[in-house]
């Protein structure tokens, strides 16, 4: 029987994908929780259609990189038939690690990050599979000889990025999201082991790198954005310290454990959790006599978002005491417990990076340079960072 199906996706229309093991891998149960994992974890709280999940982005993805493959082959670079379904199988599974929310609860519900769980769920897959994945470990780990593939999966201009960029501004509606992925993909080339764009497609790159440090500020950086997040991530904290027992095994398993070993154990719980766990877990949360659990699901359920403080600079502490003393007073509580109503933290983020891999573009001359060098626009290079402090709205 012919498994390769026709999806059809809101972004691109109407795509396939050319290997029937990339259809096993996505009817595998493992790929088919991303349905249930939101892309943009909370941000349908600001943005009311970021509503798309890890299984839409995968699919994107995987579109995406075999318009690459099929451009270099165009090209006359070398990738065969096994190199090519092994990177469509890691660009598939590379955010299959992806838990509830996303990045949302990153770190919160196993303190591991997501590539990392990525990897993890790949091996397993790799013994169910009967090796059939090794090639496609090799290029996401960047063990493999042909660097050029692994730069398709992961580098500051890969099909991952290239993807979520147009998939967010897309269902977020922010149109300063939107790139010109068919003319990047058009301008790929390789030049010893390398990805290179040609140098007719700088305009396309420079737009691409100033769309991503827009959507990062505007979209997902947006205060409410990490207002909501902030509040998601205090209610599981304090679910954790109630030791409360759940209806959801498998989140208790979590609850209960703070492991960082990846054995088959955590996989088989990790991989039964989703976003409706947590939803659940919340609305039922709702009803309990445990005031900072019950007033933080309440808040999220009913989208009562806390103040959202961003600076520049760390806020100081007799900042942090005022917020702590007009929240005791406010809500009669002890000021231990006011102080678990506050959620601080910093963002930083570089628009592009010129010590990690950096984009190389081809000359006409057939000489390499790197993007940087030769870019008729000043970008952003510096870590941008910003502090926030959220709390419940209180005058402060």
């Amino acid at each position: 029987m012919n498994k390769r199906k026709i999806f059809n996706d809101p972004v691109y229309g109407f795509v396939r994908f050319p290997f029937e093991f990339l259809y096993d891998l996505i009817d595998h149960p493992y790929f088919q929780r991303l349905r249930r994992i939101s892309q943009m974890g909370l941000s349908h709280y600001v943005y009311p259609g970021a509503l798309h999940t890890r299984f839409h982005h995968a699919l994107g993805a995987l579109h995406l990189m075999t318009r690459a493959i099929n451009t270099l082959r165009d090209k006359g670079v070398e990738v065969s038939d096994e190199e090519y379904e092994a990177v469509c199988s890691a660009i598939l599974l590379h955010d299959i690690g992806h838990g509830p929310f996303s990045h949302a609860l990153e770190g919160e519900i196993i303190a591991v990050h997501h590539e990392d769980l990525s990897l993890a769920y790949m091996e397993e897959l790799n013994k169910e599979f009967d090796g059939r994945l090794s090639l496609a470990i090799d290029i996401f780990t960047d063990n493999y000889q042909k660097k050029f593939l692994h730069q398709l999966v992961s580098s500051q201009l890969d099909m991952d990025r290239m993807d979520y960029l147009n998939r967010d501004s897309f269902f977020t509606g922010v149109a300063e999201g939107v790139i010109g992925y068919d003319r990047i993909i058009a301008m790929l080339n390789v030049i010893d082991n390398q990805l290179v764009v040609e140098e007719k497609g700088i305009y396309s790159i420079e737009k691409f790198l100033v769309a991503r440090r827009i959507m990062y500020w505007q979209v997902y950086l947006h205060q409410a954005s990490v207002s909501a997040e902030s509040m998601l991530i205090l209610f599981y904290k304090t679910l954790k310290e109630t030791g409360k027992t759940i209806s959801s095994a498998s989140l208790n398993y979590f609850l209960n454990s703070n492991s960082k070993v990846l054995n088959k154990e955590v996989i088989d719980n990790h991989s039964v959790i989703d976003d409706i766990d947590i939803l659940y877990t919340i609305k039922e949360s709702m009803k309990s006599d445990h005031f900072l659990l019950s007033f933080l699901a309440k808040t999220i359920i009913e989208r009562k978002l806390f103040r959202c403080h961003v600076s520049n600079e760390p806020f100081d502490s007799d900042f942090k005491d005022n917020v702590r003393q007009k929240l005791t007073e406010h809500y009669r509580i002890a000021s231990s417990d006011a102080s678990k109503l506050i959620k601080e933290g910093k963002e930083e983020k570089f628009a592009y990076d010129r010590t990690d891999n950096e984009i190389v573009m081809l000359k006409k001359n057939g000489s390499v340079a790197k993007f940087s060098e030769i870019s008729g626009i000043k970008v952003e290079t510096r870590n941008s960072v910003k502090y926030f402090l959220c709390h419940p709205k209180i005058k402060c």
